[in-house]
């Protein structure tokens, strides 16, 4: 794929349920350093002289304010568990601001979930002040939105598919706890891949550190980050102590540029 100058924000790194966890004292939870202040995961590039945001999780609005966001040219979702959907009413701020619709990337599947989630969009008789959005369905073939090509990697969520996608030399992949061998090859040549690791022990569903530090040595990117992290995993400055020197655990607010 083509390189692709670039700037990737970390909206949010952590889980499903965020960091600090409601009512947890430990030490993660506890903790002083902002760097293990995980909101939901979802990540912004912007590329092009456009915006695109990778999910809308329950911490939209919130990552929209700290980023300072002035635009949007599109949202594309991964897949329609909650902590990656939630948000999506927050986009009619966008509306508002740039007096036109959002454009909105995502799977038959996820589309179905979000017709379930947000009726009110849909619906026919549109009540004042919703979201206004354009759906646009994509599958596991790679599609172009205003000549930035995206190229869409299917892996596995314990039994439910999930898109990560690779944009250039950057490649992003969240909620996975397999990818297959032909998927892999289509990550395989990026610059700096995102890869999820929950924390260390074994789950059903999302890699664990181990599986992550395995699977990106493997893919050997230039650099590596590590999302979606759970307050099991332990602190940001523990475990980046012993990570491989070109993988890093990655953190809200953190940027970086690709060219």
């Amino acid at each position: 794929m083509a390189t692709l100058k670039m700037q990737v924000t970390f909206l949010g790194t952590g889980t499903s349920q965020g960091v600090p966890l409601i009512a947890c004292d430990c030490e993660v939870c506890s903790s002083i350093d902002l760097k293990n202040k995980r909101l939901r995961t979802s990540l912004m590039i912007e590329v092009a002289g456009m915006v695109f945001v990778f999910d809308t999780g329950p911490d939209f609005r919130q990552q929209m304010l700290r980023e300072n966001v002035k635009r949007l040219d599109g949202v594309i979702f991964t897949h329609e568990h909650k902590d990656h959907v939630a948000g999506l009413d927050d986009v009619r701020a966008f509306n508002y601001i740039l007096n036109q619709k959002v454009d909105v990337y995502a799977t038959e599947r996820v589309e179905l979930a979000l017709k379930r989630e947000f009726h009110y969009i849909f619906s026919e008789e549109q009540y004042p002040g919703i979201p206004q959005i354009n759906l646009h369905k994509i599958g596991n073939e790679p599609f172009s939105v205003k000549g930035v090509d995206f190229q869409p990697i299917q892996v596995m969520h314990y039994k439910l598919p999930v898109l990560g996608f690779r944009v250039g030399d950057f490649t992003y992949i969240t909620d996975a706890s397999e990818i297959p061998t032909i998927e892999k090859e289509k990550i395989r040549g990026s610059k700096v891949v995102v890869l999820n690791a929950l924390r260390k022990e074994k789950h059903i569903s999302h890699f664990t550190l181990d599986e992550a530090v395995t699977l990106m040595t493997e893919l050997a990117p230039e650099k590596g980050y590590l999302i979606h992290i759970s307050h099991q995993l332990g602190t940001h400055e523990e475990v980046s102590k012993d990570l491989p020197s070109f993988i890093e655990l990655a953190y809200d607010g953190l940027k970086i540029n690709l060219s």
